[in-house]
């Protein structure tokens, strides 16, 4: 079997994570996205494990801590999203976002920001 197999399977897999991360609002499925990018890291580690006769496996061992990272992952993530949807009515990202608390610690009296003290300390 030639590398370039599932080496254009797992680019191809992980593209569509790429795109439901970057294009989705729902919070499910950008886990679910996250999911697709993980399985295609694992088919190349598989695929040069194989490619390369490595005689420790290394590369199915990785997949194995990856699976069960993403196994624990996914519980801690789902969790979180069915709690946020219970205390808001949405898992839509973009609305969580927009409800974000704000930094009340700035000060009120006219006093300028840490960010222009640095620049007129660097002039």
């Amino acid at each position: 079997m030639h590398l370039a197999y599932p080496a254009v399977l797992a680019a191809l897999l992980f593209c569509v994570g790429l795109y439901g991360v970057l294009a989705r609002r729902n919070a499910i499925l950008v886990l679910m996205s996250v999911e697709l990018m993980l399985n295609a890291v694992n088919l190349n580690l598989v695929a040069f494990d194989v490619w390369l006769r490595d005689t420790l496996h290394a590369g199915q061992a990785l997949t194995l801590f990856i699976i069960a990272i993403a196994a624990a992952e996914i519980g801690i993530g789902l969790a979180i999203v069915l709690m946020v949807y219970r205390n808001r009515g949405s898992s839509d990202v973009d609305r969580l976002r927009d409800t974000a608390e704000t930094d009340e610690a700035a000060p009120a009296t006219g006093e300028a920001p840490a960010s222009d003290e640095k620049a007129e300390a660097t002039a």
